[in-house]
């Protein structure tokens, strides 16, 4: 794999800046100063950053995170808001995000420790849609919702097929929408370029992961297991997320099966007595 993804999946940061200490000479690999994060290597090669050993790459990991409003979803605000990343729990390694949700959007989020799977979670490609509640202030009918199944052009900007059913009608409705890019600040700006202003924003699920009942500020890991069936075989081998390997007995090792105390237990036949050096023993004779 490229040296930079190894040294995310290690845990010691993201992709892009472990391109920015290759391009400061801070990455050896076997002896070597690298110069250039196009570079491949692999589980045999030592690799030293910033004069220290690439510790050992993290699993291939998935959690549910309810996220709050009012924080940001990244790792460093310049603005110095508060970050999904600083609410975490301390006994998750280093993740990051499945895409992003804006300030004041809440629900659910995926978080991995492999920026290959969030890349390929994001891509509009694999098919995941994202569904949203949302309540906005304005009127609205289903005819202009219905309209959106083509999908429209904003400032220049092409949005996709747009699923949407108005729960309950009013000045200040809820609707229920549904999309498979997730551009930024796609729902927003759809409902805007509609006459209607988003007051609370909603994600409730993302493919097949659904926010459920999963308490505000609340993360869970997606078991290995439930990922595996989601990507299919060849992501699940990509990402080495297949059922461990079964230690092998040594040769003699009792079976784990047989009980020992059990009446069909074969035990050992004794040992036949060697004869004497010399052969086979002699019959006496009588005289």
């Amino acid at each position: 794999m490229r040296i930079a993804r190894m040294i995310a999946r290690a845990g010691v940061c993201s992709r892009r800046d472990a391109e920015r200490l290759i391009e400061a000479g801070s990455v050896m690999v076997n002896g070597k100063l690298l110069k250039s994060p196009a570079f491949n290597v692999s589980a045999s090669d030592i690799v030293l950053v910033n004069g220290k050993l690439l510790p050992v790459s993290e699993p291939v990991r998935l959690w549910r995170y309810h996220k709050p409003r009012g924080r940001v979803t990244s790792h460093k605000d310049p603005q110095g808001r508060p970050t999904v990343f600083d609410a975490l729990p301390d006994h998750l390694p280093r993740v990051i995000s499945v895409g992003r949700l804006d300030y004041n959007t809440e629900g659910l989020m995926l978080l991995t420790t492999d920026g290959g799977l969030a890349r390929h979670l994001e891509l509009p490609a694999t098919g995941w849609r994202r569904r949203y509640k949302v309540r906005a202030f304005g009127r609205i009918s289903q005819a202009q919702l219905d309209g959106l199944k083509n999908g429209l052009t904003i400032d220049g900007v092409r949005y996709g097929e747009i699923s949407a059913q108005l729960e309950r009608d009013g000045n200040n409705p809820w609707i229920n929408m549904s999309i498979s890019e997730g551009k930024n600040r796609e729902i927003r700006r759809i409902l805007e370029h509609l006459g209607m202003k988003v007051s609370r924003l909603i994600r409730l699920s993302y493919g097949p992961f659904q926010l459920s009942e999963l308490k505000t500020g609340s993360v869970e890991e997606v078991k290995r297991r439930v990922l595996a069936e989601q990507l299919g075989k060849e992501l699940t081998d990509q990402f080495e997320l297949g059922p461990k390997p079964q230690v092998r007995r040594t040769a003699g090792a009792a079976s784990p099966s047989v009980n020992a105390s059990s009446p069909k237990a074969k035990t050992k036949p004794k040992p036949r007595k060697k004869p004497p050096f010399g052969g086979k023993k002699k019959k006496q004779t009588r005289r």
